[in-house]
């Protein structure tokens, strides 16, 4: 019934969709008579090649909104530095040349920088001092409190004048300050920054940086004091070497005869204090750009921030040990705190000394400290 309909429709649109397949076949190279030439327009002149040696003002003529000789210039402003009417050292320079730091790749010099503190600095300071400090722990936990194995004898030597003592004590502040600052700056972001948030540890760096530059002058003051105060009895002398190899007689059931400061205290003294600790003054002065005639340029920051961390690191290691010693030794703190020991904690921990004392070589009250009550001053 339908197709019965429909069929008289089929061959009208049959014969309209064969005429008009032969129209347009018919009208093809007409219209293509008709499409643009391929090519300029009449007239256009090329503009010739760009040049790598052009400016980029000239650039700007010969092959307009191609600014590739202003970014390389930029790239190698490190070798070639770029005009700027700004007074000062490398202002021309936008990106520093390539080079090789002590454990970086052939990269710029900014990032060979951050390739040694990010790759080297942070992660192997921060595992020599968690090694460290296991280290102390598995030795307290196996030693435990060292010395005082001879009773009191209530005669009192004086260890250290006031001046001495003051001297100590204001240093060793400006170095606990300067080391929790400093420990912060460079591995916070891993311990305290996911429980403070971003927020609250940003302003706590900031004040413990802005108290880091602040404490680092007088660190470097109280420092040479240190060393002026108590260099004379620092010098190795007879049996110093015997401590050293029998490690003070650690492991032993007494310990080496020394004198004043034993050979442990002076590698303390020389290395920690004297070496380390002048590199770290140094290097902080520099980084404060506290020191006149000298061009602060990109790359001595660099270096001297490399010095700085490192040399920081070996001294909180030096140094932990030695406020482990100083805190574990019984009677210690309290001849830093009083300055004077007891004349069986001389006899026990610096023999030699005791006996210059008791020989009279050395006084036994060098100031006029009293003697702390109850005990009275030892006799030569």
């Amino acid at each position: 019934m339908m197709r019965s309909l429909f069929r008289p429709l089929f061959r009208p649109a049959a014969a309209a969709l064969l005429a008009l397949g032969l129209a347009l076949a018919a009208g093809g190279p007409v219209l293509a008579q008709q499409a643009p030439a391929a090519g300029p327009p009449a007239g256009f002149v090329a503009p010739p090649p760009p040049k790598p040696e052009e400016s980029n003002a000239e650039r700007a003529k010969s092959q307009p909104g191609n600014n590739a000789p202003f970014w390389r210039a930029v790239r190698e402003s490190g070798e070639q530095a770029g005009y700027t009417s700004l007074p000062g050292a490398e202002k021309g320079t936008l990106i520093q040349s390539f080079t090789q730091y002590p454990g970086s790749r052939v990269a710029t010099a900014g990032e060979a920088w951050r390739q040694v503190r990010n790759q080297i600095i942070i992660p192997y300071g921060g595992a020599l001092l968690i090694i460290t400090l296991v280290a102390i722990a598995i030795f307290y936990w196996r030693v435990g409190m060292i010395g005082g194995h001879v009773p009191d004898t209530g005669r009192k030597i004086e260890r250290f004048t006031p001046f001495e003592r003051a001297a100590h004590a204001v240093n060793a502040l400006a170095f606990v300050l300067l080391a929790l600052s400093g420990v912060v700056m460079a591995f916070g972001k891993f311990f305290l920054l996911p429980v403070l948030g971003a927020t609250l540890f940003g302003w706590l760096a900031y004040a413990l940086k802005t108290l880091h530059n602040v404490v680092g002058p007088l660190f470097a003051v109280s420092l040479v004091i240190v060393i002026i105060t108590f260099i004379k009895d620092n010098f190795p002398r007879a049996g110093d070497l015997r401590w050293l190899l029998r490690m003070g007689g650690m492991f032993g059931d007494h310990e080496i005869p020394s004198h004043r400061f034993n050979a442990g205290e002076k590698v303390v003294f020389w290395a920690g204090v004297f070496l380390l600790g002048l590199l770290a003054v140094g290097s902080g002065l520099l980084l404060d750009q506290l020191i006149p005639n000298i061009v602060y340029t990109r790359g001595v920051m660099q270096l001297t921030h490399m010095v700085h961390a490192a040399v920081a690191c070996l001294m909180l290691v030096v140094f932990i040990g030695h406020i482990y010693l100083g805190v574990t030794t019984r009677g210690a703190i309290d001849g830093m705190r009083t300055g004077y020991c007891d004349e069986a904690w001389a006899q026990e921990h610096h023999e030699l000394w005791y006996n210059d004392v008791k020989a009279g070589r050395i006084p036994a009250q060098r100031s006029g400290t009293p003697v702390p009550q109850g005990n009275k001053p030892a006799q030569a």
